[in-house]
């Protein structure tokens, strides 16, 4: 980036075409100034605080523009109603409160997400003609609206005193690596943090470079080059073959998890160089040989919080077996209508609970523990296979632009495959099946192992890290000519 005063300036303008995303010159360029200022003051807590809030509300203004007012208003709400809350001297005005928050909360969410979804089904089940809207849908809305929901339930539920602070609260709600992608960071986990005297050894900084350039990897070079053949694909399903559509998929499956436990590792690798930790949200989900492993593999942060303050508070597994599976499929629909507002959303958040509960039947009256054979290798084999394709197949609604055109690549799938086209696929897009088989394989690598790399990327020297950091940097470039892609779940 040429650092003219004209290019300095736009550094600090919102471009509604460009948000500030972390793998962008912009942001390196702005993050950089930021670490090596926050490097002098980070021992300073209120000085910190501070400086970290402001710099967390530019991030988000240059990612969403005047939408920030909508962060803020939301932060206010919280920080008064949770008092309100916590000094209630009856059940019922705690409950009064709650719902207020709630509401306001969920409602906000709503207007943005869901208003066109909801005036374009009413105009197809009457008839009607009212006109959409054009909701513009603030980046990372969904994620600090649950966020700050857990805030308000955790202090309902007496789990957390609410936080005096306001700077405090606001700074947990706007943190910048997690802000607008999660994961989502639960108050009673952060807060304590923020009040700690941090301490960033060099591990931390070890184990921070790790993850932002393991993620740099999975997004730039593994989700962006991959993407570019799923896109051809799903931009036109009935004009590639069968296996075409297969390939689509697996290149899907493998986008998705590259580009989110991307954007994950680059948050919490940032986070770790600030001495903040926001954990897991990411644990190589596609060994899962099971869709219940596999939930609690992928997208942590989203499903434990499903788990807390929807599945548990249904009545979970506490109201005999019936009400056990339909509070799961109840808690996955709206865990697939929060990931976008369309009937298929909520279809793959059904499937997926239908899923869970087939496998809770399963292992309740099958009991495979108890057998040899359901418990060997060749099983295991068996239900690898099952969950990843069930996992992927249902990938395909997630990614193809209508519900039809989802539909037209599974029956293209099942109906016109031809065997024929693979070896022209790999003469042709070798480089997409070296990542493709990279990607997958990696999934496999041993965790030790994997540990092993981490702390030995914590001792490395300096020079090493700068070195590799530009081998990235330039592979990036060269498998990535295009630019810069947005984050999938920035949608969301």
């Amino acid at each position: 980036m040429n650092l003219n005063p004209e290019n300095i300036i736009k550094l600090f303008q919102y471009k509604e075409a460009s948000p500030m995303l972390f793998n962008s010159g912009q942001f390196l360029v702005l993050f950089t100034v930021f670490i090596a200022i926050y490097a002098f003051i980070y021992q300073k807590k209120w000085v910190r605080t501070l400086y970290v809030l402001v710099f967390s509300f530019f991030f988000y203004y240059k990612a969403s523009g005047w939408y920030l007012l909508i962060l803020l208003l939301s932060i206010l709400i919280d920080y008064f109603i949770a008092f309100l809350i916590h000094d209630a001297k009856t059940k019922n005005l705690k409950t009064f409160w709650l719902v207020l928050s709630v509401s306001a909360n969920v409602g906000l969410l709503c207007y943005f997400k869901y208003t066109d979804f909801f005036i374009q089904n009413i105009n197809d089940l009457s008839g009607t003609k009212f006109a959409l809207k054009n909701i513009f849908l603030p980046i990372g809305i969904s994620f600090y609206t649950f966020q700050t929901l857990s805030y308000i339930i955790d202090v309902y539920k007496g789990k957390l005193a609410p936080t005096k602070s306001l700077m405090d609260y606001a700074f947990y709600m706007s943190f910048f690596p997690h802000l607008v992608a999660g994961p989502i960071v639960r108050a009673r986990d952060f807060l304590p943090q923020i009040r700690e005297t941090l301490t960033i050894d060099r591990q931390d900084v070890g184990e921070g470079f790790y993850l932002i350039v393991k993620g740099l990897i999975k997004k730039a070079i593994f989700a962006n080059y991959i993407s570019q053949y799923a896109d051809l694909v799903y931009g036109n399903p009935t004009g590639y073959t069968g296996f075409e559509n297969l390939m689509a998929m697996y290149v899907y499956a493998l986008q998705i998890y590259c580009d989110f436990s991307g954007y994950s590792d680059m948050a919490i690798g940032l986070a770790k160089w600030m001495g903040f930790q926001l954990g897991d949200n990411f644990n190589t989900p596609y060994i899962s040989r099971s869709i219940t492993e596999f939930w609690r593999r992928w997208h942590i942060s989203l499903s434990s919080w499903l788990r807390d303050y929807i599945y548990i508070p249904l009545g979970g597994n506490r109201k005999g077996a019936f009400n056990q599976y339909l509070f799961l499929m109840l808690t996955m629909l709206i865990g697939g209508l929060w990931h976008g507002p369309s009937w298929k959303f909520v279809l793959w958040g059904g499937v997926h609970g239908l899923g869970l509960a087939i496998h809770k039947l399963w292992m309740k009256y099958v009991k495979p523990e108890n057998s040899k054979f359901l418990s060997g290798t060749l099983w295991n084999l068996f239900s690898w296979t099952l969950t990843f394709h069930f996992v992927a197949f249902l990938w395909i609604f997630f990614r193809a632009g209508t519900f039809n055109d989802a539909i037209v690549s599974i029956k293209s799938i099942f109906t016109q495959m031809d065997l024929n086209y693979i070896l022209p696929f790999i003469q042709t897009r070798t480089l997409l099946v070296v990542l493709l088989i990279a990607g997958y394989c990696i999934q496999f690598i041993p965790e030790k192992f994997k540990l092993q790399i981490k702390f030995q990327t914590g001792k490395m020297h300096f020079l090493l890290k700068t070195i590799i950091l530009i081998i990235v940097i330039q592979l990036i470039f060269l498998i990535e000519p295009q630019g810069v892609l947005p984050f999938i779940y920035f949608q969301f």
